[in-house]
């Protein structure tokens, strides 16, 4: 064989090669996004068609944990109507996406039509101007979320700013009751008649409601954070008797706290703040089976299959300290608490822990639940229990009766704070902590 015709040759075999492997790779990339597109019944998210090409980090933007059924709402659910909820981002994105819930549904729920729109201004149910998109669900407009489950959807572009209020709306043609909600949202959502889903006036939905349905999470892909803080708690970190449609919860004011801290220049990380606060909720027991579920039950849906998830911050127990008939054994409380930060070590979560805030003076506060606080404190502040402590008893305690809450910071029922008092939570949580990792064991 001459020189030539070798070269010939080679030239010929590198073309085939570029050619199968250029089949190949379109091969691929068609099918990209297409596998595992049904909703799923088991305790994660279905998978999402492929997100939009754009860099940055997907992490929560907003948070709330499914707590039960809607009551009056078992036979029918909420069939021909539209439901809008309003939720406010912690951080903003180029891209986003939305978890729904049937996990408290008896039968499966579909869903025709769901869309996302910027609000277009405070406490109103309409669209802003050129920001509604419709949301897809492995490609189609179509979900049916199976009772007990969950389903995360495509990644549609759209410009998020933190600090935003965003529409999220579903329609549910059929029966499909009863609906899963997160009560005592401190925000007003709306619903109406009819498919509103692509509605931007916001006029035809005459219904408002202190309540999330359906929609527990919302992410955004963003360059803006590289992961997510989850705050996991009872009824102080969902933010009860704080001022309603204000963004007052203690979480909210720790999120402005560290984006106004990574303004100044601080060398803090940057991370976005969602809560998973329900009301009611304990560590060891259903507060009512099988709904509100125990923090040992919900952990891995709400902390550990959050996107991004660097830091948890746990503050639980009074309830059940409070709600236990007699007294709860605080070796068992303090065991439950160790359970979930070796749940989070073991994916590589730092857990920082509050100690738990007085309620003297309070229905239920007796002597022995009293000692029972002391101990499970004593456990905290001694490093016993977390990798970093936020001390939110010595925040807001009255400091001429310990066992009470200070009168500034008191909502008006002995145990949950007014705005003043989560935001003294808030600044009594050092913003170092969020930096490093988990420890390897306590």
């Amino acid at each position: 064989m001459t020189r030539r015709h070798g070269y010939a040759l080679l030239a010929a075999i590198t073309a085939v090669i570029v050619a199968l492997s250029t089949a190949i790779y379109v091969g691929v990339a068609a099918d990209a996004g297409t596998r595992d597109r049904t909703a799923l019944s088991g305790s994660g998210p279905s998978r999402p068609a492929a997100a939009p090409a754009s860099a940055g980090t997907w992490v929560g933007a907003w948070a709330a944990s499914p707590v039960g059924a809607e009551p009056g709402t078992a036979t029918e659910g909420l069939a021909g109507r539209s439901v809008r909820n309003v939720v406010h981002t912690s951080v903003g994105g180029t891209s986003a996406r939305i978890t729904l819930s049937n996990l408290y549904g008896r039968t499966a729920l579909t869903l025709t039509h769901a869309s996302i729109a910027l609000a277009a201004g405070h406490k109103t149910a309409a669209a802003s101007t050129g920001t509604m998109r419709r949301l897809t669900f492995a490609g189609s407009t179509t979900v049916v979320i199976p009772a007990g489950g969950q389903v995360l959807s495509d990644a549609v572009p759209l410009a998020v700013p933190a600090g935003a209020d965003v529409l999220v709306t579903t329609y549910s043609p059929t029966l499909s009751g009863p609906v899963t909600y997160h009560p005592w949202a401190r925000q007003t959502s709306y619903s109406g008649e009819g498919d509103l889903t692509g509605d931007t006036t916001g006029t035809a939905f005459t219904e408002r409601v202190d309540r999330w349905r359906y929609l527990t999470a919302l992410d955004v892909l963003t360059g803006e954070a590289d992961g997510t803080v989850v705050t996991f708690g009872d009824s102080l970190t969902d933010g009860k008797d704080s001022t309603a449609d204000a963004n007052n919860r203690w979480p909210d004011y720790l999120n402005r706290r560290l984006r106004a801290a990574l303004a100044a220049g601080q060398d803090l990380p940057r991370y976005s703040v969602v809560n998973e606060g329900i009301g009611g909720n304990r560590v060891l027991v259903d507060a009512r089976p099988p709904e509100n579920q125990a923090g040992i039950h919900r952990f891995r849906r709400d902390v550990l299959e959050r996107p991004g998830v660097k830091v948890v911050v746990i503050d639980l127990g009074i309830n059940d300290i409070l709600r236990t008939p007699g007294t709860v054994d605080s070796d068992k409380l303090l065991a439950g608490l160790r359970d979930l930060v070796r749940q989070a070590h073991a994916h590589g979560i730092k857990v920082v822990g509050g100690t738990l805030m007085p309620f003297g003076d309070r229905h239920g506060w007796t002597r022995a639940r009293e000692g029972v606080r002391q101990t499970v404190n004593a456990e905290i502040r001694a490093g016993r229990v977390y990798d970093a402590v936020v001390d939110f008893d010595k925040a807001v305690r009255d400091p001429y009766d310990p066992r009470t809450l200070r009168a500034l910071y008191d909502s008006g029922d002995r145990l949950h704070p007014n705005d003043r008092g989560y935001e003294r939570m808030a600044n009594a949580f050092d913003l170092e902590y969020l930096k490093g990792s988990a420890a390897a064991r306590l």
